[in-house]
């Protein structure tokens, strides 16, 4: 019997084997040293800008509260508010905020935060951050004493129910995201109408009904590529196709509108669809691929139809994959800003959208706005919208993960 192969035997076998699980061993460390420098950048980044939300704040009243009443500020009620604002504002100025939003349906926070901002004045002198206040709070209150001795200091969280309810404005201290909210919550809304559908029924027709050929591969090369398409060229389509060609769609001049032009949040919204449009085709198509291909051989052996079995076991079976796709592929044009500036969003604007043909901004593009002012409040607030955008997003994210969850499937 021939004993001879090409398989090591005693010591060479040992050897071998040996080598085997050292490389192995270096590969893993490999792989994990790279899980933790990515961890360690994640927990960085966090930290940063959660360091940058949160801190001591200096700052002093430009005109003392005494000279408009004499109840304590906490304790002024809305009424006194009202009448305060009404009696030591200018009648154009009281006509205007009146304009935005009937001063009698606001409520007490918001005339706080007008009788602070347009009467009293707030000063901001310095701000420190959360660890700095931390660590040195001591120094920080004796600095500012010798410094400004006139200043209060006072451990402030720029994220309050006050900035997600006010709107935007001039003064850090007083401006809020409300505007920007909604208006990526109209954007997102508006991607999501327009994308899904089409996304989806592009995917049942390359995947269940066009013929595997050379036309169809091009297809689907090309929406492939178009997934990896730099977002700021999708800006420039949406400027030339939504904002100028279908302006009078867009804008809503076919509807009866007539303050309004195609720089609209439904321009906005269409762009992001066209953008997210590939990346839901991409996933549909997995989704559906993943149905076993029993179940159409099933349904066709009982006589269905292409269609009937498409609708009644290959989508239902599909639609937690679906459905995921398109709310990560939304996770991504909800924190897009190039698109946006593009089409035309406002970096200060401080009217909630009410329509499709509003005028418009986003939570990336305040961020960004916020993030060019040379004051440091104004940084401070954009890494509170920072936080509120990341909770938007692990919201959508988490929303995917649990429609994955009640949908799934098992074969």
């Amino acid at each position: 019997m021939n004993t001879n192969n090409h398989y090591p035997q005693d010591e060479s076998f040992r050897a071998s084997l040996n080598t085997r699980y050292r490389t192995a061993n270096i590969w893993q460390a490999i792989f994990m040293s790279a899980l933790l420098v990515a961890l360690i950048s994640l927990m960085a980044l966090i930290y940063t800008v959660i360091d940058g939300a949160f801190g001591y704040v200096a700052f002093e009243y430009k005109k003392d509260p005494a000279t408009f009443t004499s109840t304590p500020l906490e304790k002024l009620s809305k009424e006194e508010l009202l009448t305060i604002l009404k009696s030591k504002l200018s009648s154009g100025a009281y006509k205007k905020l009146d304009g935005e939003q009937p001063m009698q349906a606001r409520s007490q926070a918001d005339l706080y935060s007008l009788f602070l901002e347009r009467l009293v004045q707030l000063d901001t002198k310095q701000i420190w951050s959360m660890t700095d206040s931390i660590l040195h709070g001591a120094e920080i209150k004796a600095e500012t004493a010798k410094k400004y001795p006139k200043a209060k200091v006072e451990f402030r969280s720029w994220v309050s129910p006050q900035f997600l309810s006010s709107p935007m404005s001039s003064k850090a201290e007083f401006a809020g995201v409300r505007t920007a909210i909604l208006g990526s919550l109209w954007l997102v809304g508006i991607a999501l109408l327009f994308a899904l559908p089409i996304g989806t029924g592009a995917a049942v027709y390359l995947q269940e009904y066009a013929p595997k050929n050379w036309f169809t591969n091009i297809i689907q090369m090309n929406i492939n590529n178009l997934a990896g398409v730099p977002s700021i060229v999708y800006g420039m389509l949406g400027l030339a196709i939504f904002v100028r060609v279908l302006e009078p769609l867009t804008s809503g001049s076919i509807f009866g509108v007539t303050d309004s032009n195609g720089r609209t949040v439904f321009s906005a919204g269409l762009t992001m669809g066209v953008l997210v449009l590939p990346l839901i085709i991409i996933n549909a198509q997995e989704a559906i691929k993943a149905v076993p291909d029993s179940l159409r051989q099933a349904a066709y052996g009982v006589g269905a139809t292409k269609w009937q079995t498409v609708w009644y076991h290959v989508l239902p079976n599909s639609i937690a994959g679906i459905l995921t796709g398109s709310i990560l592929a939304l996770s991504r044009a909800l924190g897009e800003t190039a698109p946006l500036i593009i089409v035309g969003a406002s970096t200060f604007i401080s009217v909630d959208p009410s329509g499709p043909f509003s005028k418009f901004t986003a939570l990336p593009i305040q961020i960004y706005q916020w993030t060019t002012r040379a004051q440091p409040e104004f940084h401070a607030i954009a890494a509170g919208a920072i936080l509120i955008l990341m909770v938007l997003l692990l919201t959508l994210n988490a929303t995917a993960i649990l429609l994955r969850n009640r949908f799934q499937r098992k074969y």
